[in-house]
């Protein structure tokens, strides 16, 4: 089973969705700005992506600045409280299936997650080629 927590606004989460879909499989979808988190799931989900709060905290398009979470000397903790406060500070698409666990950005980065990869050629929305037609990942992945 896969389970992606989603942002259906969010063109990168749209990608990684399109992707587990082209490779067969059917994930759970957890739209985690509807649904919120709570402090055990959040937890868990950060140390299984190994990710601390501060790694996974969206920077952009969020009010972590707002908030003062950019400033020097605030804590994981305090970053996870907000997080649980405002659920969009949390970056997205986290992906789990038995590979693993991962923050999938680039959206690429979800194909080491799935048990076969999609027929390709496969693009993103922008157009970008993520595999090609002979099913090669034409992308660079982070290491």
């Amino acid at each position: 089973m896969i389970v992606i927590h989603h942002n259906p606004a969010c063109g990168t989460s749209r990608n990684v969705l399109e992707i587990i879909r082209a490779s067969g499989a059917e994930p759970v979808i957890i739209d985690y700005l509807a649904e919120g988190w709570t402090r055990p799931q959040l937890l868990a989900l950060l140390a299984a992506a190994d990710l601390t709060p501060r790694q996974a905290l969206r920077t952009s398009k969020s009010p972590a600045a707002e908030l003062g979470l950019l400033e020097a000397g605030v804590t994981d903790g305090q970053i996870l409280d907000a997080m649980l406060a405002h659920p969009v500070l949390v970056n997205r698409p986290i992906v789990a299936s038995p590979r693993g666990v991962r923050l999938c950005r680039p959206s690429e980065t979800v194909l080491s997650l799935l048990d076969r990869l999609p027929v390709g050629p496969l693009y993103k929305e922008d157009g970008q080629m993520i595999l090609n037609e002979r099913g090669e990942i034409v992308s660079d992945l982070p290491t």
